[in-house]
């Protein structure tokens, strides 16, 4: 039987684990170990954790390492076949957790699965972090089945297939811990946002699948370490998917970003100017610049990652999901159903 451990990473989360943590526990199997690895918290989460959730597994870092730091760090003391890397503001109901497991046991190329993530403020509605299953276009914007850019759909089981994917969410991201290894585990310098894209990127390039199980579903709260409208948040998914790009891209995809990506972000700046949002600007113009600072250091990762490569990426849609979304087409539909 397959060993399975859930991994909580904390920062600051007290009343998130107070809210969503007993459904955690509620749900799965006794001989499922939770985790919780916590980055450096000064809210009182670690007395919480031992004052009402004793069964709970603690891991205390001193400082806040993100969300890819923290975890490749609380995945090198765990042992597992399968780790499920769960937001703190995710709840899970009754059989969440077993239609993920079966998939990787009946499917041994598939390295990462992921469930239906739906929105706990509306919840027929899917939640903008994974919806039913990521993906991106040409130029590296990400999107879902059941989220076009901020469109999000109502989830009336149109989604319901499970199939591969680009990439499946970090609010709830079922892996294989050999896999995980063997890619490196997450890109520390990202920190946090986009850091599980490229590691689905990653992992295809090795030659590993990527599905979605919608027979799982769980609500995600979102929002809930940086606000939607938080300019660090901004600029760590401008510079991490730079960098990703950077690294992960095929070179005829690497010379259309480097031509025409620059264009789509002059276009966003001047937005964020017209509304008077200058300090999204600032964080856009800073991603770029600390992408270029780096640029050494990725030209080493990009040798590595292609180094390794034995297969292409598959599931990139070969357009503009930008354009699509200004022509009027802002939901999944059929145009996009080939992927």
């Amino acid at each position: 039987m397959s060993v399975v451990k859930i991994v909580i990473l904390n920062w600051n989360g007290a009343a998130h684990l107070r809210r969503f943590l007993p459904s955690v526990v509620a749900s799965v199997p006794p001989q499922v170990e939770i985790v919780v690895a916590d980055n450096g918290s000064t809210d009182g989460s670690a007395e919480l954790l031992a004052r009402e959730f004793p069964s709970v597994t603690l891991l205390r870092f001193a400082e806040n390492y993100g969300f890819a730091g923290g975890y490749n760090r609380a995945l090198e003391h765990l042992g597992g076949d399968y780790w499920v890397l769960l937001n703190s503001d995710v709840e899970t109901p009754a059989g969440w957790l077993e239609p993920l497991v079966e998939a990787l046991d009946a499917e041994p190329d598939v390295a990462v699965v992921g469930p239906k993530l739906l929105a706990c403020a509306a919840r027929d509605m899917f939640e903008y972090a994974g919806a039913a299953g990521g993906y991106i276009d040409w130029l590296g914007f990400p999107f879902c089945r059941g989220r076009i850019l901020q469109t999000l759909e109502h989830d009336g089981g149109q989604y319901d297939d499970a199939r591969d994917v680009f990439w499946i969410s970090g609010a709830a991201f079922c892996c294989r811990a050999a896999a995980f290894r063997a890619a490196g585990g997450f890109d520390t310098d990202f920190f946090a946002h986009m850091e599980e894209i490229d590691l689905c990127w990653r992992l295809q390039l090795l030659g590993w699948r990527v599905r979605v199980i919608p027979q799982s579903r769980v609500w995600h709260l979102g929002g809930g370490t940086l606000s939607n409208d938080s300019p660090f948040k901004l600029y760590l998914n401008y510079r991490n998917n730079l960098s990703m790009l950077f690294k992960c891209a095929a070179p005829l995809q690497r010379c259309c970003v480097a031509l025409l990506r620059p264009l789509t972000d002059v276009a966003a700046v001047a937005v964020y100017l017209l509304k008077g949002q200058l300090k999204q600007c600032g964080a856009v113009l800073r991603a770029y610049r600390d992408f270029y600072a780096a640029h050494r250091l990725l030209a080493r990762k990009r040798r590595a990652v292609q180094g390794t490569a034995c297969r292409a990426a598959r599931h990139i849609y070969h357009g503009s999901i930008v354009l699509r979304y200004v022509a009027g087409r802002r939901t999944f539909g059929k145009g996009l159903n080939g992927l």
